[in-house]
């Protein structure tokens, strides 16, 4: 009785939360293709793809999804990089400081964005990066970072060195048995890193607002606030719209990798001797 008590209070809770979910989830879809749609969405047979039409434009939606996945895939890429070099050395070295190091890249991960912005933009100013998309790229990637290597540090403990001593054995050197042997192995964990990079840096907001001076520079996340006009209305057709086509390309991303992240380590008998 008291395991069936359980389960009816574990199903109550996922049906609680998947309502949660839902709830703005239906909002968004119903009112994209409601030509007058208000902040109260309403189910109505009078469907049309006016607000789709609206925001499929050039300076609406495709040059910002551009800028987007620039700047989410870019700095993605370079965070995964060079978390794997910092993950090597302290995966398989015993270094002396390894454990002070790890918990200072865990408190840095606490560092709230707005607070290190204000530095970071008067540097930009200072050396006239203001405005640069690569500077930005590099920042987010700095930003991304010590997770990044926390993360990859966890995954690359998984694969055994013993198979790395065989690729040495082979006159293999630590590059080389960094990128043929552990990087295939830990396929999985580089595609949760890149995943968890890329979707973290596609919704960032405020980064790309205070550091990029135009919109054409500028991705999703920011023109998205177009729809909200200085006298307090909202587009809300459109705004849903554009939602519903801001978070296509991510879910994309994560159905293109899903096989990499349904993956499991399993190197038993990988090596015999």
């Amino acid at each position: 009785m008291t395991r069936l008590a359980a389960r009816g209070a574990a199903g109550l809770s996922l049906l609680i939360i998947c309502l949660a979910f839902l709830g703005p989830f239906l909002w968004v879809v119903i009112s994209s293709v409601q030509p007058e749609a208000t902040l109260a969405a309403q189910p109505t047979l009078n469907f049309s793809l006016d607000n789709f039409t609206a925001v499929l434009t050039w300076e609406t939606l495709i040059l910002p999804l551009i800028n987007s996945i620039v700047i989410s895939g870019s700095t993605a890429v370079l965070t995964v990089f060079v978390a794997g070099l910092a993950a090597y050395p302290l995966s398989r070295y015993q270094l002396r400081y390894r454990r002070h190091f790890m918990l200072t890249l865990l408190f840095t991960t606490g560092l709230p964005m707005t607070a290190v912005l204000v530095p970071v933009y008067a540097m930009f100013f200072r050396f006239n990066l203001y405005g640069s998309v690569p500077a930005m790229v590099l920042f987010l990637t700095a930003s991304s970072l010590p997770f990044s290597i926390w993360m990859m540090k966890n995954f690359m403990d998984g694969v055994p060195v013993s198979l790395e001593e065989a690729a040495w054995v082979d006159g293999a050197g630590w590059v080389r048995s960094l990128t043929a042997v552990v990087g295939p192995l830990m396929a999985p964990g580089i595609a949760v890193v890149a995943i968890f990079v890329f979707v973290g840096q596609w919704g960032n907001f405020f980064a790309p607002f205070v550091l990029l001076d135009t919109p054409e520079k500028q991705p999703a996340a920011v023109t998205i606030y177009t729809f909200f006009s200085q006298y307090g209305q909202v587009a809300y057709g459109q705004l849903a719209a554009f939602s519903i086509l801001y978070t296509a390309p991510a879910v994309i991303l994560y159905v293109a990798v899903n096989k990499y992240l349904a993956g499991s380590f399993s190197f038993a008998g990988s090596v015999k001797g």
